[in-house]
């Protein structure tokens, strides 16, 4: 497949689109608030699916991880029951903000199956809750197959599973070649910007 060479003037002005079209969209409170509820529900439902990760954060009851990545941000409060619950007015014991602000970097890393490299985070905070965090970042996994096959028959949830796994490497081509596509460029012999 021939590569397209955009020059670095454009991609700088596709970044910059891109940034000012995120910063124009911003969703109203009402489906921000919705969105993070939908969002602890489905957490909440893999911890369930774990009984280790419930342990380990059973004796973290009570602390408040901030999750943040550019003007987005989501607080969870650890709960007695091993699971987490929004907290958006209460004090983070522990921050993790994002720092790669690059969305097609971040969409790139998170489509490559069976990879466990995480994007960058600065961590601030409780060390022990970040580890425990980390902990369950690497080895928690929803299991959507089993999930499928409560309400479908095996062989549909089979079919299905299929069909997500075919979905997740269109998406990821896709974001390889998007990101390939606006990654600044410098001409041989030129200083970089």
């Amino acid at each position: 497949m021939p590569t397209t060479h955009i020059p670095p003037q454009i991609s700088a002005q596709m970044q910059a689109l891109l940034a000012r079209l995120m910063a124009a969209l911003q969703p109203p409170d009402w489906f921000t608030d919705e969105a993070r509820n939908r969002l602890v529900l489905a957490l909440n439902h893999v911890l369930a699916q774990n009984d280790e990760a419930q342990a380990r954060l059973v004796p973290l009851a009570g602390r408040v991880a901030r999750l943040q990545w550019r003007g987005a941000a989501l607080q969870l409060r650890a709960t007695p029951a091993g699971l987490c619950e929004a907290a958006p007015d209460a004090a983070p014991d522990l921050t993790l903000t994002l720092a790669d602000d690059a969305p097609l970097a971040l969409a790139k890393g998170a489509l490559q199956p069976g990879k466990s490299e995480k994007p960058a985070v600065r961590v601030e905070g409780d060390a022990r809750f970040a580890t425990e965090l980390n902990w369950l970042a690497a080895n928690v996994r929803w299991d959507a197959h089993k999930d499928l096959q409560r309400v479908l028959s095996p062989e549909a949830a089979h079919v299905v599973r299929e069909a997500g796994v075919a979905a997740m490497q269109a998406l990821r081509g896709v974001a390889e070649r998007l990101a390939a596509a606006t990654a600044p460029r410098t001409v041989p012999g030129t200083p970089a910007a």
